[in-house]
């Protein structure tokens, strides 16, 4: 479930950075914001079940030469579970937010599709504010 909250960012990125042709610009667009909301929800999930133990939850092997072996993992506590929280949340009220905020924009040129580049960098942003 972890690794669904710290993912679902980078997912929604690459969905309306490279996808949106595919399925759409709105489509796009929901699909960002909606996992967002889905990484929010999970997060609050993992704060509300959490026991005060900490976990180390290894993602990947990151770096292995000779006896040097370096994983990339995060360490789940319950301050980490509490910043989960409050970027997730944030982020996605910011996605939704930018619905309306980028709905009547006065620099739009008929044609142009800027709109899902804008959701997949805040999708992107989301997604290295949690890796912090």
């Amino acid at each position: 479930m972890e690794t669904l909250i710290l993912f679902a960012p980078l997912i929604g990125a690459l969905v309306a950075g490279f996808g949106w042709r595919f399925i759409g610009e709105q489509a796009a667009l929901w699909v960002s914001t909606g996992l967002l909301f889905f990484a929010g929800l999970l997060s609050w999930i993992v704060f509300l079940s959490h026991d005060g133990v900490t976990e180390q939850i290894q993602l990947m092997r990151w770096i292995e030469s000779g006896t040097l072996a370096t994983d990339w993992s995060i360490r789940l506590d319950r301050l980490t579970a509490i910043m989960l929280i409050v970027v997730t949340t944030v982020s996605a009220l910011v996605h939704l937010y930018s619905f309306g905020y980028m709905a009547d924009d006065p620099a739009w040129e008929a044609g142009e599709s800027y709109k899902p580049r804008f959701f997949a960098y805040l999708s992107f942003f989301t997604f290295t504010m949690l890796m912090l």
